[in-house]
């Protein structure tokens, strides 16, 4: 016959039991993150949504700067702080063109018969999520010449314009990459006295 085992030591089960709780305790923490509370969900959904805003914000911001400062200053040079290289572009008559270059090209026009073309005021700002919508008011007058498509010129009629217009961007990384550009040319056209 075989004789019994010695008896455990009195250390060393209390020793034991302390070690595998303690080790069921570490494993407990790492694998159980803390429960959600409405405080801490409520401060997350707090911290999305002040950087959204501030984000919002900054992209009118942007484009204010864009109107008074870039555009009625003619400084073309300075669009790339508000227009990604490869913006596609929307104009009133359902045209549109890609790339920065040749929205400029596009709008540089305006300037040749109406010099003092500017834009100092936005009535409406509004932004949500990626998205802009302004209104503004663009004044000028028509004091120089006008040229035409076919090659002509419109004779100046020194006629003032003021015309409400609206912009809609979809912006990424603070800059738009797609315009919406809306007023009436119709209007206008009767403004500055070249129709009826």
């Amino acid at each position: 016959m075989r004789a019994p085992p010695p008896p455990p030591s009195r250390t060393a089960l209390p020793l034991a039991l302390l070690l595998a709780a303690a080790l069921a305790g570490c494993a407990r923490q790492e694998s159980s993150p803390p429960p959600l509370t409405a405080a801490r969900a409520d401060a997350a959904v707090l911290k999305r949504l002040q950087a959204e805003q501030t984000q919002q914000d900054r992209n009118l911001q942007t484009f204010d700067e864009l109107d008074f400062v870039h555009y009625s200053g003619q400084q073309w040079d300075h669009f790339h702080r508000s227009h990604a290289p490869n913006i596609l572009v929307h104009y009133p008559d359902g045209s549109t063109t890609t790339g920065l270059e040749a929205h400029l090209e596009r709008l540089k026009p305006q300037f040749v018969f109406a010099p003092d073309t500017r834009i100092k005021v936005h009535p409406v700002k509004v932004a949500q999520g990626n998205l802009t919508a302004v209104t503004g008011i663009m004044e000028g007058t028509f004091t120089q010449p006008m040229p035409l498509p076919d090659g002509t010129t419109l004779a100046p009629t020194n006629q003032p314009f003021k015309l409400d217009m609206a912009t809609f961007g979809r912006w990424e990384n603070g800059v738009m990459v797609e315009e919406w550009l809306y007023w009436d040319n119709q209007a206008f056209m009767k403004q500055i006295g070249a129709a009826q």
